[in-house]
């Protein structure tokens, strides 16, 4: 399961490029300034938590129901922030009809991160401990 959620990741950094290189191509004469700098931070935010979840998922220091875990809660979150972001800088959708979705995205990205600082530190004790 670890090392399909990894390729799942390693595609999105993919997508991650590709998106990149679309705004800052395509995008730049049709999007308003504050437009194309929402569309940059989906793509940003979305990078961050592909190398998160690989970097989770390589780490010998969490064990498999936290990499599970940080993994979904990152792959939500891009889904929610990033996307939702993509479809209102991109007038795909009116920013008054998911206006929660961004947040909500947000919210499952510092539970991700958290649950990793968690993991870190259970395993810190646990080899003080033993």
């Amino acid at each position: 399961m670890i090392s399909r959620i990894s390729g799942i990741a390693a595609l999105l950094g993919l997508f991650t490029i590709a998106l990149g290189a679309f705004g800052a191509h395509s995008l730049k004469d049709k999007l308003d300034p504050q437009e194309l700098l929402n569309f940059e931070t989906g793509v940003r935010y979305m990078m961050y938590h592909v190398l998160g979840i690989l970097l989770v998922n390589n780490s010998s220091f969490l064990n498999m129901r936290t990499k599970h875990s940080v993994s979904i809660l990152f792959l939500i979150g891009i889904l929610f922030f990033s996307g939702s972001l993509f479809a209102i800088s991109t007038s795909f959708i009116a920013a008054k009809q998911i206006w929660f979705i961004t947040p909500l995205g947000g919210l499952l990205f510092i539970l991700g991160w958290l649950i990793t600082a968690v993991g870190f530190f259970k395993r810190n004790t646990e080899n003080i401990s033993n």
